[in-house]
């Protein structure tokens, strides 16, 4: 998971555990890039407003690099353009902040059946 709000990271680290889901938290989207290590993944979930560059083109490059994850895209300014945008890219899920926990663990739920 990559978000430049550290609440959100602990937040969302913590209902993945409750529901026995393991997660690698990332304040920027460049030391999601320098982690690299992405076998044990079945899917990414991405802010689309972080401090160091779009959620969005973070999705692009990881493609360019071969990391063909699901994504699930998290925003707190949600708008028509940046929604598109998203759906585009071919995301998994596009929630506005606030979200439900079921909103989010239903589809972390359907990308890892879709990877195994």
């Amino acid at each position: 998971m990559v978000d430049d709000n550290p609440s959100m990271l602990k937040s969302i680290k913590r209902l993945l555990r409750e529901h026995g889901l393991a997660c690698e938290i990332f304040e920027r989207g460049a030391a999601l890039l320098r982690h690299g290590d992405f076998d044990s993944a079945g899917c990414l979930i991405i802010d689309i407003n972080l401090s160091d560059g779009s959620g969005i083109e973070l999705h692009h490059r990881l493609a360019d690099i071969g990391v063909d994850l699901p994504v699930i895209y998290i925003t707190g300014n949600d708008n028509h353009a940046t929604r598109m945008a998203a759906i585009a890219s071919g995301c998994a899920a596009y929630l506005t902040k606030p979200f439900t926990a079921r909103s989010l663990i239903e589809p972390i739920k359907r990308a890892m059946a879709m990877a195994s």
